[in-house]
């Protein structure tokens, strides 16, 4: 199941964030001359009559569209190449298109992630409806935070820290990726206002997989939960808001492993994707297609950092040229690009080892 969950999750994914890359660039007039979902060596393949390269390559951890122009899959520039081409042939070569066009292609790869991310979201909004639950308290759970902090049943929560809470999922949004912090929680009771201090549940949750998640939790449920049935375009609306409630958890999150609240064995590499993968798909299709939009935006949200070698990091550059009027020079640029690939490397080999030290066979 691991496997056959990573290949039907990854496959489809690369190659939709590839296709993003290639059809942006094709419709922009750049040639392709690589398309290769894997890296390393091809395991097949065929030439198309505009003699790009489709391949599928050994190693599945992701993919590549090369450009005419690219020294190599990690799309950077080759400045001596470039000196020698006369300027038939640097039609169709990306560094030659212009600025706008570049940053776009760029761009697309990511931003089709995105795109499978909000339309699975929608589906799934319009198929099962939006769940809504009251802010007030309608029970509490055994050891219950909340509740040792004085707080009671029909009591409704406005606020947190001075931000409004007016429905439930607005107090998870502000507890669950806090585990440990004191918060300030505002209650309306019998007409009254008055606010209490709350040290959030720190808890681990064992899932049926063995697999632990460090949450925050009040302990207290919501009273008079309903589903309403959505249109398309409020489908669409929520997954928009859903999906940005997403990325800022997963910036949280990175922020809080940065600073030293979170643990680094919380990173996971692809032998933890694969586990999910096959153990989603275990559960059957709604939740491993679930599952694809969170990696969906994971991708899209990596490929966006600001590091040399990612999306992000050419379209920093892109940026700098557009600042300076110039691009940045050859040197500089070769510089950055083995410095970013050097920085995935070792992130890669990190969350790796830290994948095989959370397996049971490694104790």
């Amino acid at each position: 199941m691991w496997i056959v969950g990573f290949l039907l999750l990854l496959g489809p994914l690369v190659t939709i964030h590839e296709l993003g890359h290639y059809l942006v660039g094709r419709w922009f007039g750049v040639k392709a001359e690589a398309f290769s979902i894997g890296f390393g060596k091809e395991i097949a393949g065929y030439t198309d009559k505009r003699g790009t390269r489709w391949k599928l390559s050994a190693l599945p951890l992701g993919g590549y569209v090369q450009f005419k122009g690219d020294m190599n899959p990690a799309s950077i520039p080759d400045a001596e190449a470039a000196e020698q081409m006369d300027p038939q042939e640097r039609e169709g070569a990306f560094q030659f298109a212009a600025l706008w066009k570049r940053a776009l292609i760029v761009f697309a790869g990511p931003a089709t992630n995105i795109i499978v991310t909000l339309a699975i979201f929608a589906s799934f909004n319009l198929a099962y409806g939006k769940f809504e639950a009251s802010n007030e308290i309608g029970g509490f759970a055994e050891n219950s935070v909340a509740q040792v902090a004085g707080l009671e049943l029909g009591d409704k929560i406005v606020a947190i820290d001075g931000e409004a809470t007016p429905a439930f999922a607005e107090i998870s949004k502000r507890v669950l990726m806090y585990p440990g912090e004191t918060i300030d929680i505002t209650i309306e009771r019998d007409g009254s206002v008055m606010t209490l201090p709350v040290t959030i549940g720190d808890v681990t949750e064992t899932d049926r997989f063995g697999n632990e998640s460090r949450i925050g939790r009040l302990g207290v449920m919501s009273g008079s939960p309903k589903i309403t049935e959505l249109g398309a375009g409020e489908a669409l609306a929520l997954s928009w808001q859903q999906t940005v409630d997403l990325t800022n958890m997963m910036v949280t999150g990175i922020k809080q492993i940065i600073v030293g609240d979170r643990s680094v064995k919380e990173l996971g590499g692809p032998i933890k994707i694969a586990k999910y993968s096959g153990e989603q798909l275990s559960l059957g299709w709604p939740a491993f297609v679930s599952f694809a939009a969170l990696i969906s935006l994971n991708l899209a949200f990596i490929n966006l950092l600001p590091i040399p070698a990612l999306d992000g990091g050419h379209l920093a550059f892109y940026a700098a040229e557009a600042v300076r009027r110039k691009p940045v020079g050859p040197r500089g640029m070769e510089l950055a690009y083995r410095t970013g690939m050097a920085l995935v490397l070792m992130l890669m080999l990190f969350v790796t080892f830290n994948d095989l030290a959370s397996l049971s066979l490694f104790g």
